[in-house]
């Protein structure tokens, strides 16, 4: 058995909820799902969590109990590395550009956004309050390496802190994470290659055979922007040099073809005349532990929040509290961490704040995890709902994933939350293809595609068609399971013979069978 460490997970299993009310079909009892709340989680617990079809909302991590509850909620991926926007994707990009340029704000017919943002999934405000652990914080300290090893002879005999805020500064149809002195360099940018473009050989003398062959205007434009996207691309985080490699970025330009569509890049960072109207800048802020910039700035995104609830979904103008939105939005159980193999913001808990002429407009929580941006929530200002701020802001965060990819290659999905096909509002998440969906049986990814027909006729499916397959990651050994008891680890079968009381192994059994074997051995379960 390993010495507990300060990066071990620490939970507190409550087992299956009572119904709560359901905010997709609104049935009073008919939400069901297993909870516990999490004290601490590493990222690549919450990883595997999530691979298992758990969310988590504040420190509250629930599971829905898929055969039950009234709504099932299967998790969805997108794969951003394979990503096509689809033509409503394009059609909000290009008004997103149109209002930044001209100032246009007027609606398109047809382009209203579902009743819920594109992934407020987290119904579970109200039970992110009432679970909220009351168990001291001494208790959840294990002991020291000596004392754990003492127990771990016993049981023989018997049987880093954020290292840099993340400011990401893409000023919209800019580059990603463009520098602040954008404009200077662009100028520059422009006239150097108007000189080149437009130089032509002296009267009589004819094609200069010893330069290259005329090009096509087209062509020229994707260099100039090759070549604005490579200067930018050295003033990624707060001046510190991108970790893309210009030949990387080269030959993923120089690819594109006149007939190959159009990656999602090409339509986000298109360049903005000099008169725009506005401009949008995105940052990147750490939410958990709270960075400097998030500390400064929660006054002003808490301000954005309530008038969200207020004007979405009706709340009276006392009930968006601070502590309510710091307890569901801002508190997070995961815990920073910044391996030299991660993305340069680290892995963990953060908020992505989309800034229009210098003011908060709207806030993406995200968490960054080895193999994925997972969404969380969204909010915006109620005044900018014509701009489709939900479906934008999931596009710039699969932009986002796949930015991340360039240095941590292991992070390759875009997470959207649960896709609810018995709920039509909630269908739109399926529009962001290629995506999968996990089945709540055996835990394997399924083109959404092939899920569908089955979801027409029953709302609860198995989407594994092998009928032999079962949960690889199964519990297997009940005995190994972690326990956190009086300040000490242990495993589950030293604890039991030390248990006084009714037996609570039916409980431990449901908790292992849900988390998996592997997060069971790894996360430590708290026993008072």
């Amino acid at each position: 058995m390993a010495a507990a460490d300060r990066s071990s997970s620490i939970v507190e299993y409550f087992g299956g909820e009572a119904g709560y009310r359901c905010g997709y079909c609104k049935n009073v009892t008919g939400n069901l799902s297993y909870g516990m709340w999490a004290h601490s989680m590493t990222v690549q617990d919450y990883q595997d969590l999530i691979d298992r079809g758990w969310r988590r909302s504040g420190k509250y991590v629930y599971k829905p109990i898929m055969n039950q509850t009234c709504c099932p909620q299967y998790t969805i991926r997108c794969q951003p590395l394979h990503f096509q926007p689809s033509k409503s994707h394009k059609k909000v990009l290009k008004k997103m550009l149109k209002f930044l340029a001209k100032g246009d704000s007027s609606k398109v017919a047809g382009d209203e956004e579902p009743m819920d943002s594109h992934r407020e999934d987290a119904v579970a405000c109200s039970f992110v309050l009432k679970n909220e652990s009351d168990i001291s914080q001494s208790e959840l300290k294990p002991l020291s390496v000596e004392e754990t090893e003492r127990v771990e002879i016993e049981d023989n005999n018997e049987e880093e802190e954020m290292k840099k805020e993340v400011t990401v500064k893409k000023v919209e149809s800019e580059p990603p994470q463009t520098c602040v002195d954008k404009d200077s360099a662009g100028s520059s940018e422009r006239s150097d290659s108007a000189k080149l473009v437009h130089a032509t050989p002296k009267p009589g003398k004819g094609a200069d055979l010893s330069k290259p062959p005329c090009r096509k205007a087209k062509d020229i434009r994707k260099e100039r922007k090759l070549h604005k996207l490579l200067q930018n691309q050295t003033h990624t985080l707060e001046g510190t040099p991108s970790q893309v490699e210009p030949q990387v970025l080269l030959s993923q330009n120089s690819k594109s073809k006149a007939n190959q569509p159009k990656s999602i890049e090409d339509l986000i960072f298109v360049s903005l005349p000099d008169d725009a109207t506005h401009q949008l800048e995105v940052r990147v802020v750490r939410s958990s532990p709270p960075s400097c910039q998030f500390k400064a700035t929660f006054q002003e995104s808490y301000q954005v929040y309530k008038r969200y609830q207020m004007a979405i979904h009706k709340d009276p103008p006392d009930k968006p509290t601070i502590s309510q939105f710091t307890r569901f939005l801002c508190d997070s159980p995961l815990e920073a961490e910044n391996p030299p193999s991660g993305p340069d913001c680290g892995y963990g808990s953060f908020h992505q704040q989309y800034w229009l002429d210098g003011k908060i407009i709207a806030v993406g929580v995200i968490d960054i995890l080895p193999y994925c941006v997972s969404s969380v929530y969204l909010y915006y200002d109620p005044d900018y709902t014509f701009l489709s701020l939900g479906v934008y802001s999931a596009l710039r965060e699969i932009a986002f994933t796949r930015q991340l990819h360039e240095k941590a290659s292991e992070l390759c999905y875009y997470y959207m939350g649960f896709y609810i096909h018995s709920c039509p509002k909630m269908r739109y998440k399926g529009q962001y293809r290629p995506s999968d969906l996990l089945c709540p049986e055996t835990y394997v990814w399924v083109p959404i595609e092939q899920c569908l027909p089955t979801l027409e006729h029953s709302k609860y499916c198995r989407f594994n068609q092998d009928l032999k397959a079962v949960d690889e990651g199964c519990i297997k050994e009940l005995g190994r399971v972690r326990v956190l008891h009086k300040r000490i680890v242990m495993p589950y079968s030293m604890y039991k013979k030390r248990r006084k009381g009714p037996s609570d192994e039916a409980s431990v059994q449901q908790y292992a069978s849900l988390v998996g074997q592997t997060c069971s051995e790894r996360m430590l379960l708290f026993r008072s």
